[in-house]
């Protein structure tokens, strides 16, 4: 209890959440949150969210992300109240620093007086300086032994669920859990894109094969198999993926081209990807931002993990969301360890996939029982 009680800065605990839920702060109006990254970062943070808006219901929530969190949270019902993008600055968002935008930005957000500074921004090491100079009058986060304290802190290991993390940070904050995974829902006026039209009898099947570490994807023969697998099943399928994956989605799409599998990688606005992935019947990808915000929005996914971001980032539940994990632990080609992660090793250089060994049939299985279980349910 000793140890504990230093960590929690001297506060109370008043209860069990993910971990200790602490004692709230008074007077709480005006919160922020410090979680930049991708969509998939983005959508492990929602819970945090939702239950600080649930401990503190009179309170904003604002959100120091990304364009592209904006840009979803646009298209979303969610706890933000609203969306201010990071600048660039070392270990928070990548980018070449500017010193007086910097400085802009700290004098701007200390001027907004805020109560409760939360930090869900990884090990703390860039992110806690940068939180303090927010100016909040209370600060909360997570650090690795080498990051600057907050107020209540609590310790980062790497191999934590994404979303349980941010629960337990939200729970030194005072707040209990409302959903141990996001759930969101479209704001509406998205129309999803033309290829996802026709006979609604036929199950619509997404397909994202991109992934932000080239590691993590499976392999592009594999998806094209399994798209034309899909297909000659009679199901729409539609492959997705931002402009950056355009070439590898039209690559799918061209091999499964007889079975009349489209593409709109680099295509969609957020509101429009949304809109086609609320109206899919399954979700098939890697670990990605797409997979998870399919989750989020209630869809059957059927995700390809490498292990260890099973850990990190699988769905917690198996009746709507199947995982396929890859026990890979070596480098394919110079057999370094690739479970050690962040600071703690070095990345080697090659991009080989570490999840190439999942077969087709298995992942196919699993697309063609969740589609039966939602017609099955639509017909009952």
């Amino acid at each position: 209890m000793e140890q504990l009680t230093a960590e929690f800065g001297g506060a109370g605990q008043v209860g069990v959440g993910v971990g200790p839920v602490l004692e709230k702060f008074d007077a709480v109006s005006r919160i922020v949150v410090l979680r930049g990254g991708g969509l998939g970062d983005l959508i492990f943070a929602i819970p945090a969210m939702s239950a600080l808006k649930a401990a503190y219901p009179a309170a904003t929530i604002t959100l120091l992300g990304t364009p592209i969190h904006k840009a979803l949270l646009a298209a979303l019902q969610s706890p933000v109240d609203e969306v201010l993008v990071l600048p660039f600055a070392e270990g928070v968002r990548p980018g070449e620093e500017d010193p007086e935008e910097l400085e802009r930005f700290f004098a701007q957000m200390r001027s907004r007086n805020f109560d409760l500074a939360v930090q869900v921004h990884g090990g703390g090491r860039y992110s806690n300086p940068f939180l303090l100079r927010l100016g909040a009058r209370h600060t909360v986060g997570t650090r690795t032994a080498d990051a600057a304290s907050l107020e209540r802190t609590i310790p980062y290991l790497y191999y934590q669920h994404e979303p349980l993390r941010a629960l337990e940070v939200a729970g030194f904050a005072g707040a209990f859990p409302v959903d141990l995974e996001a759930r969101l829902a479209p704001i509406g006026g998205g129309e999803a894109p033309e290829a996802a039209d026709g006979d609604a009898g036929r199950p619509l099947v997404v397909i994202h094969p991109g992934a932000t570490d080239p590691r993590r994807r499976w392999p592009a023969d594999k998806f094209a198999e399994l798209a034309a697998a899909c297909a000659a099943d009679g199901s729409r399928v539609v492959i997705v993926g931002d402009s950056s994956e355009q070439d590898l989605a039209e690559g799918i799409a061209a091999r499964a081209a007889s079975a009349g599998v489209r593409s709109v990688a680099g295509a969609l606005d957020m509101a429009g990807l949304v809109a086609l992935l609320a109206e899919a019947d399954v979700v098939v990808a890697n670990d990605s931002g797409p997979r998870h915000l399919a989750q989020a929005l209630g869809v059957p996914t059927v995700g390809i993990f490498w292990a260890g971001n099973v850990i990190n980032a699988g769905a917690l539940g198996r009746s709507l969301h199947r995982v396929h994990a890859s026990w890979v632990t070596t480098c394919p080609t110079c057999g370094i360890d690739v479970t050690q992660v962040g600071w703690t090793a070095p990345r080697c250089v090659h991009d080989d996939s570490v999840v190439g060994g999942i077969g087709v049939p298995e992942v196919y299985e699993d697309v063609l029982s969740l589609t039966a279980t939602k017609f099955a349910r639509a017909d009952a």
